[in-house]
């Protein structure tokens, strides 16, 4: 389960952009400027979903289709689907799809299915990746990244990465280090939370880093123009929806500000609105000293505006809720994962609710809190009455030792 992108939410309309003056060229752009050097010739596998395309809106599939000597035999969809609608957990099966006649596999179907068979790969020459992922570890498309590099390797069949900005960031490095004991689809490789990296980057690392077991021949096509310190904001590039409920680039900002918090409960993070991610509340808290208390703690680069709201579904539903809207304005550098510990401090400090005591009191598992956050070290610090800067600095000496193992695998500036 891709534990922080529940809900069935329609996907949001997207403003598309003239390419004319957009700094950044995608990996898919650069690409068709080299005449698609890497794929002529060649029987062409493509996973993807609906944030494959370029800054004209224009969809990769259709790219490949019209790109001449380049044949474009199979669609493979992770999580969510092609269309990027199917609700998080929900798997799905092999299809046709209705544009183009080619087979449609499920990279996130029974089986279960996480990565490609060799009877989806059989026929094909190259395998190219192409999807947006949103810069943190549990999320699930990076965990289709590796699996697919491993299968392809397995099969003899190359492997290209068309590289996409992390929204992110490039800079941030933020939270604890995966322990491997705690390894799942929604957390598989041994980055913190917050990794700061590209899936081109990305797919370096889990290559030469051999988290594998088939090291593949991997091709990344680079971006050009896109460096570490640009927030999603400073590459002019349009969002497309990733999931359900990151349909906004501030839902992707935030996702990693609450989605914590989310899985102790106690609070609402949004569920049910149209901010998921992006709000906490509860009937028993009071947004005003909530905001207050958080923008006293002199958190860079993000604020704290009082926000009620009311969920129409989810636990919380039709309830009156008193919170927090979150707003990152330097989207770049402001810390992110932090932010859910800072507020259990609050409503320690202002409400006299130990939300962590409660859930714990109440029998709740915490196995996939543990998967999240990649470790048991953070419920066992709040199990032992541990404050954010406690939690905080103890993330530090992975964080340290990542960005100096991460080093040799990054391609830009």
């Amino acid at each position: 389960m891709q534990s922080w992108v529940w809900g069935g939410c329609l996907l949001l309309a997207v403003t598309l952009v003239e390419a004319t003056g957009v700094p950044v060229r995608l990996g898919n752009e650069v690409l068709a400027s080299r005449h698609y050097d890497v794929l002529r010739g060649k029987r062409v596998g493509l996973i993807t979903n609906q944030t494959g395309r370029d800054a004209t809106g224009r969809s990769t599939i259709d790219k490949l289709r019209a790109a001449p000597g380049v044949k474009l035999v199979a669609l493979f969809a992770p999580e969510h689907g092609l269309d990027g609608t199917v609700p998080a957990g929900q798997e799905f099966t092999n299809t046709t799809h209705r544009p183009t006649g080619l087979p449609l596999y499920s990279l996130y179907g029974p089986g279960p299915t996480r990565r490609p068979t060799p009877a989806m790969l059989k026929g094909l020459d190259v395998m190219v990746y192409e999807l947006q992922d949103t810069g943190i570890r549990p999320y699930t498309y990076i965990s289709t990244l590796g699996f697919a590099m491993d299968a392809c390797a397995a099969a003899g069949i190359p492997f290209v990465v068309l590289d996409r900005p992390n929204p992110l960031g490039g800079q941030r490095v933020e939270g604890p280090v995966l322990d491997p004991r705690f390894r799942s689809f929604i957390g598989q490789w041994e980055i913190p939370l917050i990794y700061g990296m590209t899936c081109g980057e990305l797919a370096r690392m889990i290559n030469g880093e051999r988290w594998i077991t088939n090291r593949c021949q991997l091709t990344v096509v680079p971006l050009e123009g896109w460096r570490r310190s640009m927030a999603w904001s400073d590459t002019r590039l349009p969002w497309v929806p990733t999931s359900p409920n990151v349909r906004t680039v501030d839902a992707a900002l935030c996702l990693p500000t609450t989605g914590v918090l989310g899985e102790i409960g106690g609070v609402s993070i949004g569920f049910g609105t149209e901010l998921p991610f992006q709000i906490f509340g509860a009937s028993w808290l009071d947004g005003r000293q909530a905001a207050e208390h958080l923008n006293a703690r002199g958190l860079k680069g993000v604020t704290f505006v009082p926000f009620s709201f009311q969920p129409n579904r989810g636990a919380f539903k039709d309830q009156k809720l008193h919170g927090v809207r979150v707003r990152v304005t330097h989207g770049a550098t402001a810390p992110l994962l932090a932010i859910n510990f800072h507020v259990l401090d609050a409503a320690r400090k202002l409400a006299n609710r130990n939300l962590y005591a409660e859930a714990a009191k109440s029998g709740k598992s915490f196995n996939m809190f543990d998967k999240v956050n990649g470790t048991d070290a953070t419920r066992l610090a709040l199990a032992r009455g541990g404050s954010a800067p406690t939690i905080i600095a103890g993330w530090k000496t992975g964080e340290d030792a990542f960005r100096q193992r991460r080093q040799k695998y990054l391609l830009y500036p």
